[in-house]
């Protein structure tokens, strides 16, 4: 895309002065109210979109390869430091990657920090063959596996309580809202007691959602099919401290990056927007020390 950038602006958030509520364990009905609110409407096709999660993002991955996304070399200057063991283990940090796709950062990241371990996992098969077959991909730096996280499989591969550092980039928006909650509940358990979720994904207002919604392409309150059937939900600051605190994570930082690209050769505007969080685990029950 030949673009040229007029203005940007990061809203920011940091949360060492929040109060110190406790976080409560999550249940089948707190987990129906964190997500009530992105559900009030739904598609009568929303099922079959999210039934069939799978294949469609497996077909993604057959049509465009490796070549539909860029490596996430930015990842080091966001959150190096939570990546770098800084000499606390001979091993290094241990890494969880959800929706892996095809290593775009993984990669970039094994390349600056070689001491870390990855776990990468996606829904497609597809995917994780690509991984697999990338130049750099070495068997006792990453253990690549095909795993839907909204399940229990998860435990089967990866211990309790193992890993460092989880990321979530632009992952958690291409699944129901109704699965979210679940999802963070399972990582909550393979993750350290202090460890950590690093989270990229869309904001409300993104010229995508726009676009999708002019369409007609909403399927439930801010999430949306795309043409080629896989889903995008768009996240509010509220909605996401909503959901993972729920899940018994504290925010630690969240900022909501504004864009306004130009293209010349579409004769575009388009307003960018995304969200970049960390959230640091606690145990049900303790206080969320500020």
């Amino acid at each position: 895309m030949r673009g040229a950038l007029l203005s940007g602006n990061i809203i920011s958030r940091h949360f060492s002065m929040l109060p110190s509520p406790v976080a409560p364990p999550v249940t089948l009905a707190r987990h129906r109210r964190s997500t009530s609110m992105a559900v009030q409407f739904r598609h009568p096709e929303f099922e079959r979109y999210q039934n069939n999660i799978t294949k469609y993002w497996d077909n993604f991955y057959k049509r465009h390869d490796n070549r539909f996304f860029k490596d996430r070399h930015y990842l080091v200057k966001d959150w190096g430091q939570y990546f770098c063991d800084e000499g606390i283990s001979l091993n290094g940090k241990v890494l969880l990657e959800v929706g892996c796709g095809a290593g775009n950062t993984i990669f970039p990241l094994l390349t600056t920090y070689p001491n870390l371990f990855v776990h990468a996992c996606d829904l497609s098969t597809h995917a994780i063959s690509l991984v697999k077959s990338h130049a750099d991909f070495r068997e006792d730096h990453i253990n690549a596996f095909v795993c839907d996280v909204s399940s229990s499989d998860l435990y089967d591969i990866i211990k309790p309580s193992s890993i460092d550092v989880v990321t979530l980039i632009f992952m958690l928006s291409a699944v129901s809202p109704t699965k979210m909650a679940l999802i963070l509940c399972t990582l909550k358990k393979v993750l350290k007691p202090d460890g950590v979720v690093l989270l990229r994904d869309y904001a409300v207002g993104d010229f995508s959602q726009v676009k999708l919604h002019n369409k007609n392409q909403m399927i439930s309150k801010n999430f949306y099919v795309r043409g080629d059937n896989t889903c995008s939900f768009y996240f509010s600051e509220e909605f996401l401290s909503t959901l993972f605190m729920t899940a018994g994570f504290k925010p630690v930082d969240m900022s909501t990056y504004c864009k306004r690209i130009e293209n010349r050769a579409r004769d575009i505007t388009m307003n960018r927007r995304w969200v970049r969080a960390i959230f640091r685990s606690v145990n049900h029950g303790v206080p969320l020390e500020s």
